[in-house]
């Protein structure tokens, strides 16, 4: 692909002798990879898959991650119950949550609810997610709400 033949013009009576080129084209290769950039660039957006929920805004900060993929229980507006991405009805919901306890290690799941959501609603969520045996209960909210004076303002 980079590799060619150059002319020698060391004298003019002697045949001309052809010796290889060492030189890479790396063109190719940069054009290749700035396609991939731009692919990836317009597909990582599309890659998260999550259900349009309107978070309340706070001044919290976020919480640390680890390796494994966090369990997340949503509260749309409409007050349909999500586990991860799957619908579940009402009636089915903590035996849901019981099974999935079961197999995980990690105790730790994200409510994620609508900010029209009643507190009632909320904390019946919250209770049923203490319940299936979920200890660690982090409630995921939007940056940017009220700080309540403390950035000293």
């Amino acid at each position: 692909m980079g590799a060619g033949l150059h002319q020698s013009n060391r004298g003019s009576r002697r045949r001309r002798r052809m010796r290889p080129m060492s030189e890479i084209n790396v063109t190719p290769f940069v054009d290749v990879m700035l396609v991939l950039l731009v692919v990836f660039m317009v597909a990582a957006p599309l890659l998260t898959v999550g259900v349009p929920v309107e978070l309340p805004k706070t001044a919290a900060t976020a919480l640390p991650s680890d390796n494994e993929e966090p369990l997340t229980v949503t509260v749309s507006a409409d007050g349909g119950l999500l586990i991860q991405t799957t619908a579940v009805e009402p009636g089915e919901f903590l035996t849901r949550l019981q099974g999935i306890s079961d197999v995980r290690e990690d105790k730790r799941v994200y409510l994620r609810a609508d900010g029209d959501i009643s507190y009632t609603r909320v904390m019946e969520i919250m209770g049923a997610l203490n319940a299936a045996g979920f200890s660690d209960i982090g409630l995921v909210t939007d940056i940017g709400g009220p700080d309540f004076g403390a950035n000293g303002g």
